[in-house]
């Protein structure tokens, strides 16, 4: 059964609210009980002071009426009257009403005299011949009932006042309370709907460090997670369309390329001794590396994690530099290697290896330009676990800030004539190995680091 955290909230408290409204009632009770008590108290005084002390003469009675409140009638056997009352008295209070002893005396039941209503009692007085009260006299005691009301009232009236100011207060408290975390479990609901349905835009937190606070800390941390695991799957379901999209072309590509350089092959066999050696050596050259690529490429492509052997990174690298030598040289661009002197080997496929090289370092030679310089380094570092790191710098101006962010992704360029795949290629290859690419401005140079882990 759903339980709403609203009534959670409100259920104790509205229970809280009953229990202040038993306690005040209770209270107002006691109260008019006691208010009686009092006033009865007070009627029994009366009654031993008329009865013991003073003659029971009218302007007597009438002052103990100004004093009590009360009014009185004193009857004799003979049928003699005396009394305060503004009218005859049509009826008596019932014989059960009278009693023979004042400290027993209490108010009785409703009696109408006239138009008033009264709260009525009575008490046999003992002869007293020297005050004209004879034997068998009964004074009847009428305490008016308006009177009793307005202190009963004025007893229960704190109680109550104060247990419904209690009580509204707390009924208005609960609502309230019950609003505002209802309000806030709402908003909560809506922005998980929202990560539901892709936003993952963090959501405000509330001014209030409490646990409805973490609870939204937390739901921006997922959000922030599930935008990370978003852009992840994305990218890798680019790099699985661009790996089976590339392989097709690739292969294409790579046929073409092997029948020209065997043509070339052909030609250069035919033209021995004549024509220009040089410059057809240079072209077989170019159609070798070009097919080499596009056999790499194909690699790329291909499921699994392909070969795992043990392959010197510094040999491969130095042949990568070696390849992009020409091409430097042409542009008249200063490609430096700096050959390490300790052993760096690293495990995995050579082939995605060198692929890595030449795409890092191809994109330095672009970024460069003619008259600029490109610097390989290579250097192993014992860090938790043994690395080898490939530093490729160039002088170039960097990556326009558009880009900078996304350097890595596929199809993300800043040259007006690329297509935004070597560095994502690059990546790929690195992660697939255990490592990371990385690049930062360095001064004014661009350095890209390859970190691989070393065997």
């Amino acid at each position: 059964m759903r339980w709403p955290i609203r009534y959670q909230l409100l259920v104790p408290l509205l229970t809280l609210l009953l229990g202040v409204v038993g306690i005040s009632t209770w209270t107002a009770l006691a109260s008019a009980d006691r208010a009686r008590r009092q006033i009865e108290t007070q009627v029994r005084r009366v009654a031993h002071t008329l009865s013991a002390s003073f003659p029971l003469k009218p302007n007597v009675l009438d002052q103990m009426k100004l004093l009590s409140g009360a009014d009185f009638l004193l009857i004799t056997p003979d049928g003699g009257r005396t009394a305060t009352l503004p009218a005859e008295a049509a009826e008596l209070p019932p014989a059960e009403e009278v009693v023979e002893d004042w400290e027993t005396l209490r108010l009785g039941p409703r009696v109408v005299v006239g138009e008033r209503a009264y709260l009525g009692s009575g008490v046999r007085l003992p002869p007293r011949p020297d005050a004209g009260i004879p034997d068998g006299a009964t004074l009847y005691i009428l305490y008016p009932e308006e009177l009793w009301r307005s202190a009963r009232w004025e007893a229960v009236r704190p109680a109550l006042v104060l247990g419904g100011f209690a009580g509204l207060a707390s009924l208005m408290l609960a609502f309230a309370v019950g609003e505002h975390f209802s309000r806030r479990v709402r908003g909560l609901e809506r922005r998980t709907r929202l990560i539901a349905a892709g936003d993952f835009s963090p959501m405000p937190l509330p001014g209030r460090d409490d646990e409805l606070r973490d609870l939204g800390r937390s739901i921006n941390e997922m959000a922030e997670q599930l935008a990370r695991l978003q852009e992840a799957v994305q990218r890798a379901e680019r790099l699985r369309l661009l790996g089976q999209v590339g392989g097709g072309l690739a292969h294409q590509l790579r046929n073409g390329l092997t029948g020209a350089r065997l043509a070339l092959q052909l030609h250069a066999r035919e033209c021995q001794g004549g024509g220009d050696g040089e410059a057809l050596a240079v072209a077989l050259r170019q159609l070798t590396l070009l097919e080499s690529h596009l056999k790499r490429f194909l690699d790329l492509g291909r499921a699994g994690p392909g070969r795992r052997e043990a392959v010197a990174l510094a040999a491969l690298t130095g042949e990568a530099v070696a390849l992009l030598g020409p091409r430097c040289k042409h542009a008249r661009i200063d490609l430096r290697w700096r050959e390490p002197t300790e052993k760096a080997t690293v495990r995995g496929d050579a082939g995605q290896i060198e692929q890595l090289l030449l795409n890092v370092i191809g994109n330095a030679v672009e970024a460069a330009g003619p008259g600029g310089w490109v610097e390989v380094a290579l250097r192993r570092e014992e860090k938790p676990a043994p690395v080898v790191l490939i530093e490729v710098s160039d002088s170039g101006p960097g990556p326009p800030p558009d880009v900078a962010a996304k350097l890595f992704e596929p199809f993300v360029t800043g040259k007006p004539e690329g297509v935004g795949l070597g560095l994502a290629v690059a990546r790929q290859v690195a992660e697939a190995h255990g490592g990371s690419i990385s690049w930062r401005r360095d001064g004014g140079a661009t350095r890209f680091v390859i970190e691989l882990p070393a065997c």
